[in-house]
């Protein structure tokens, strides 16, 4: 109802009632109920599923456990399951009670099929029409209840353009380190909510005034704070904004490219230091990613499938500058390539990477394989393979490896 009062095609349409799951499906003979702790009906119609959830009311014992919220609005939020002994929130209720459990006014709205009128219980036409996001209820108690609020309500106000309401702005600040009491699990989802969504950028600057941002990325937040040669880092800004181009074109973004490049900036710092006390380039990347890995799987889960191709996405960095011989064919036809071609360009963006080598690396794509193999043979013989070679035959010591090996 939110979207189409904004003039904005939905993606999905939730649908409540006051009938009770065991009702629903008695109704359809192609529904079955799905989670435990907020018991749901699917109803297959053809190829698409549409969701139905029964009116519910606020657990009476709601302070002994946290409300989710994953329920409350869009239908990817959905929460299925929870671990065994979790209270039972399958507590029914009137419409006017489900109104007032939701999260914020605007996704608080009913739409009734019988005569097409819009049912607002808490004040959320007024506030779509005026562009603000306000909780229900009291701002404060309900992001005790779920630290998770405070990402949502940054979520839909970066996604609606809308501004916060001053009370349910206030608390954030002094309230965000809650969230580290939030499954690392739990908080991976929600990053890809976060910037998985088209509005990523507007979403990053958000998190970062409300001091947010530093309980999901804590070490990317304190290389933030350092700026070379006098100007920001903005690696992050640019892929976040890259990301954003990409998921508004319909174009497919991967989890693996967006931790890469969210984790890179404390990657290059530790990569860095390992190399002034003279470790070598190859080592000082496996040792700083091993190190920045582990820290950032205190805050937020990555699952291997991510983490695996984010740490080669890396390594590919020094490699891509090793062109000599059968090299550059090799790493053309790794599977990694494209991803990591990407991420110098982001690199070479920003001025961390040297234009140059982008630039080869793009025309290398381009041409045919007998100009490929006069691109290599031009690379040897204005030093870059004969200097690589050069360092092989003295064995230098790891202090004079170059930084990328």
């Amino acid at each position: 109802m939110r979207d189409l009062m904004l003039g904005r095609e939905p993606k999905d349409f939730d649908v409540v009632t006051d009938a009770r799951p065991e009702q629903i499906r008695k109704l359809f003979h192609n529904a079955r109920i799905i989670g435990r702790r907020f018991r749901l009906v699917h109803v297959r119609f053809g190829w698409d599923i549409i969701e139905v959830a029964t009116f519910r009311a606020i657990p009476r014992d709601i302070s002994e456990e946290p409300l989710s919220t994953e329920e409350e609005t869009e239908g990817e939020d959905v929460e299925h399951d929870s671990p065994a002994g979790a209270l039972d929130h399958n507590v029914f209720g009137s419409q006017e009670e489900d109104a007032v459990r939701r999260d914020f006014t605007v996704n608080a709205l009913y739409y009734d099929i019988h005569d097409f009128s819009v049912i607002d219980y808490v004040g959320g036409v007024p506030d779509l029409k005026a562009g603000i996001l306000r909780v229900i209820g009291d701002p404060e108690t309900r992001y005790r209840e779920d630290p998770v609020r405070m990402l949502r309500a940054v979520r839909f106000a970066a996604k609606l353009g809308f501004k916060l309401e001053e009370k349910t702005a206030a608390p954030i600040c002094d309230l965000a380190p809650l969230l580290a009491s939030v499954p690392p699990a739990r908080m991976f989802e929600e990053v890809l909510k976060l910037f998985h969504g088209g509005y990523a950028l507007e979403t990053y600057e958000l998190l970062r005034h409300y001091g947010l941002f530093q309980y999901l990325f804590p070490l990317t937040e304190k290389s933030l704070e350092h700026e070379e040669g006098g100007f920001p880092v903005t690696l992050v800004p640019r892929a976040l904004a890259n990301t954003d181009a990409r998921v508004n074109e319909d174009k497919p973004v991967t989890p693996a490219f967006l931790f890469a490049a969210l984790l890179w900036e404390p990657v290059r710092e530790q990569m860095g230091e390992h190399i002034m006390r003279g470790m070598n380039g190859h080592d000082a990347m496996f040792r700083a990613a091993e190190h920045v890995l582990r820290e950032q799987l205190r805050h937020v889960t990555i699952p291997k499938r991510f983490s695996v191709p984010m740490r080669e996405i890396w390594s590919m960095q020094g490699r891509l500058e090793r062109r000599a011989g059968q090299q550059a064919f090799r790493l053309l036809e790794s599977k990694r390539f494209r991803a990591a071609y990407d991420f110098l360009l982001l690199r070479a963006e920003t001025g961390e990477a040297d234009q140059a080598l982008a630039d080869w690396w793009t025309r290398f794509q381009s041409v045919g394989e007998n100009e490929r193999g006069v691109m290599v043979a031009e690379f040897a013989t204005s030093g870059g393979g004969g200097k690589r070679r050069r360092r092989r035959r003295r064995k230098p010591s790891s202090s004079q490896a170059s930084r990328h090996e």
